[in-house]
């Protein structure tokens, strides 16, 4: 008589995140959490191309008991069979979470030399399944081949792993290779600018020239990549609290006259996010006036960006983000929402606005003004969040907010 299924690769097989969460988190130190059938687990939902099982398995299970450079019976690890997938959030997050890159197949090839080897060839003739957007919300195509699920992002890991290993791809290819993909979303623009973006020393002030230069391009996606080049350039800054980032002016100098400008919506949501991350005082200036750009990227960018404005009691701001909780995008309500956490105390317009919000069609929109108005000392809030209790787990994306209630409860 066969012997029943371990419940781990049940929840796993299921797709099962909560079950997988309480099996681990329930029984650490258990044989739920260590054991063959955890490194089973674990190619499993590998090859399902289910991240968000993978990453349940990552942060909880035993690491030891992972196996993350463990040799299957085909040859390879499971980190070689995510690039034979070209599945790139497969492939980084088992790279980020240790897998050896240096492991070879039988064949002799490594990580990168397989990624090469699909960049090169490409994945071959396949019938195409679906666009979908992958566990890092980047959107992909999948293709049947052979009887297999694989992804096409083939060119995107062979830019993160030239990266990592210290290879300098040089700026024209990386533009390149994300120009070749028309949808920015795509996985490979953003290897491509962190691999630009993240270079030390005297390597990266040619980048920044070349990114610049991208401004006046007379393609759109050559204008975004330079900008998102730029803004990453100074948001990978590692200058200290007290030392002034030498990019942040720059940065300013050229997003102003740009952002006036530009007229396509994808350009401007790196513009807009650079003006957001910026310290430069003159980067406040455009943003009210950008939560009402016809992109709804922008006008969340610009929305988060608006923190220390309403903080500091500026009426402009303040009356932009109270617009934004009636947006018609559920991502800028929602952001429109935390930004009002600081708002002044004395003004009943913003717990108003938040506790409008708790009808919110959408629930994300509906928790986040809740917690808003309970860490306020606004108890409209309250119900929702009451009947949240008990239901939620360290896999939901309400955990931590809900922690923050909690303390902020026993230590108001």
């Amino acid at each position: 008589m066969p012997h029943p299924e371990h419940p781990l690769l049940t929840a796993v097989r299921n797709s099962d995140t909560e079950a997988v969460a309480t099996l681990l988190l329930d029984a650490y130190g258990t044989p739920h959490a260590h054991g063959p059938h955890v490194a089973a687990a674990l190619r499993l939902a590998a090859d399902a191309l289910d991240h968000r099982v993978l990453d349940a398995l990552l942060k909880q299970a035993d690491l030891d008991a992972l196996d993350l450079n463990g040799i299957d019976a085909d040859g390879r690890t499971p980190l070689l069979r995510a690039v034979d997938r070209s599945a790139h959030d497969i492939a980084t997050a088992l790279h980020f979470a240790g897998a050896d890159p240096r492991v070879a197949d039988r064949e002799g090839r490594d990580a990168l030399a397989l990624a090469r080897h699909w960049h090169t060839t490409g994945t071959g003739a396949g019938v195409h399944r679906r666009t979908v957007r992958d566990g890092d919300g980047a959107i992909c195509r999948e293709l049947v081949i052979g009887g297999q699920t694989v992804r096409d992002g083939h060119t995107a890991i062979l830019t993160h792993l030239e990266w990592c290993c210290g290879i300098t791809t040089p700026f024209a290819e990386l533009l390149d290779r994300a120009m070749a993909e028309p949808e920015v979303d795509h996985p490979v623009w953003g290897a491509a600018v962190v691999a630009a973006a993240g270079r030390e020393g005297p390597a990266l002030p040619p980048v920044w020239d070349a990114a610049a230069a991208l401004r006046h391009h007379p393609d759109p996606l050559a204008r975004y990549f330079g900008a998102e080049v730029l803004r990453c350039i100074n948001l990978y800054d590692e200058s200290g609290e007290d030392e002034e980032s030498p990019f942040d002016t720059p940065l300013i100098d050229l997003f102003l006259p740009w952002a006036e400008q530009e007229e396509d919506p994808r350009v401007m949501r790196p513009l807009a996010a650079g003006l957001t991350g910026a310290m430069d005082p003159r980067a406040e200036k455009p943003l009210p006036a950008l939560t009402r750009h016809p992109d709804a990227q922008v006008r969340s960018w610009a929305v988060g960006g608006l923190h220390w404005q309403v903080q500091q009691g500026n009426t402009d701001a303040l009356a932009a983000v109270l617009a934004c909780t009636r947006d018609a995008n559920t991502g800028v309500r929602e952001g429109a929402c935390r930004a009002l956490l600081r708002a002044r105390a004395d003004d009943p317009a913003p717990c108003d606005a938040l506790a409008a919000c708790l009808s919110d069609p959408e629930e994300a929109v509906r928790v986040t003004a809740a917690v808003q108005l309970a860490l306020r000392d606004d108890h409209r809030g309250d119900a929702l969040l009451d009947a949240l209790d008990g239901i939620v787990d360290r896999t939901s994306p309400y955990y931590w907010p809900l922690h923050d209630v909690w303390q902020h409860r026993r230590n108001p």
